[in-house]
């Protein structure tokens, strides 16, 4: 799997500017990805840009003040003589060709260009420039948390969506109580998780399902720690290796988004699978070791027990 953050994005996108002809003096961005990177890409060249209704509807404009912008004179989107016309990613080339065919039917008087940041093997054929290849499957920092992907993600809650408590607040007591019923939200998903797994205690879960309630959180199944205290939990370092243990018994998942740069490490050694460092917004893949070898193994054999026992009845 390939995951790419926006800093990827944007470093991607500025190491390959010598892809841009010269003579483009407009950036028109698909919405709504391709409006992040229209935006970085203008910033870098030093051009105008808009979005792909405006561009076809030739609606007035507008740049900021504090530069002048390449070819400032321009007032109306098909002013330009040559557009380059950009979304973040292309996989089978259906969303451009829809864009291609709306462009066509306004009859802009521009030359017109069609390029995406991401593009694999098959589909770069659909395009004018592409600045990096990236094969499938992908995820984005982007769109991570509103993608039906998410069913199949173990995601952790603190540091996730919501913030860590802070050195007073996690006191197992009272304090902690009152962080966990009003914990401030980080990541906002649209979609639902198929599993949260925490190092947060088991006796804790009315109030944590109570704060991802409020917050609007879906989710399939929640896994917590099951012991009786924060201090037995320090003791025997459980973090990372409890939630190594959800992931890899879980054949169904094939990520696990986890705050911490350490344990993210640790799950993946543990449960020879892939972990999404979130802090660091970095894909920890797990080493050919002796736990992705057994949980490879093991999850062929529950494979094909399944489809031997749905052969038979």
């Amino acid at each position: 799997m390939n995951y790419k953050s926006v800093a990827d994005l944007a470093r991607d996108l500025s190491t390959n500017l010598y892809k841009v002809p010269r003579d483009v003096d407009l950036i028109v961005g698909v919405p709504r990805s391709g409006l992040m990177a229209a935006s970085i890409l203008a910033l870098l060249i030093n051009r105008k840009y808009c979005d792909l209704a405006a561009f076809l509807e030739n609606r007035p404009l507008y740049n900021g003040s504090t530069r002048r912008a390449y070819a400032s004179e321009m007032t109306h989107p098909q002013q330009a003589r040559k557009v380059l016309v950009l979304d973040d990613s292309i996989a089978t080339g259906k969303s451009m060709q829809e864009v291609r065919q709306a462009v066509a039917a306004a009859g802009v008087p521009c030359e017109v260009l069609y390029a995406a940041v991401y593009a694999t093997e098959r589909s770069h054929a659909a395009l004018d420039l592409h600045f990096a290849r990236l094969e499938l499957p992908r995820l984005f920092e982007w769109n991570l948390f509103h993608r039906w992907e998410l069913e199949r993600c173990c995601v952790d809650i603190d540091g996730v969506l919501c913030l860590d408590p802070t050195h007073d607040q996690n006191d197992d007591g009272d304090r902690y109580l009152e962080f966990l019923v009003n914990a401030t939200t980080l990541a906002r998903p649209t979609h639902r998780i198929g599993h949260l797994v925490t190092s947060r205690l088991e006796k804790y879960r009315p109030q944590t399902e109570q704060w991802l309630k409020s917050a609007g959180i879906e989710f399939g199944e929640l896994h917590m720690l099951d012991l009786p205290s924060a201090q037995e939990r320090r003791q025997q370092g459980a973090h990372g290796s409890y939630k190594a243990k959800v992931y890899a018994r879980l054949d169904s998942t094939f990520l696990f988004i986890e705050s911490e740069s350490r344990q993210a490490e640790e799950i993946a050694l543990r449960s020879g699978k892939p972990v999404l460092d979130f802090g660091q917004q970095r894909l920890v893949q797990p080493s050919w070791n002796v736990s992705r070898v057994v949980n490879r193994s093991a999850s062929l054999q529950r494979k094909i027990a399944l489809r031997l026992k749905s052969l038979l009845t």
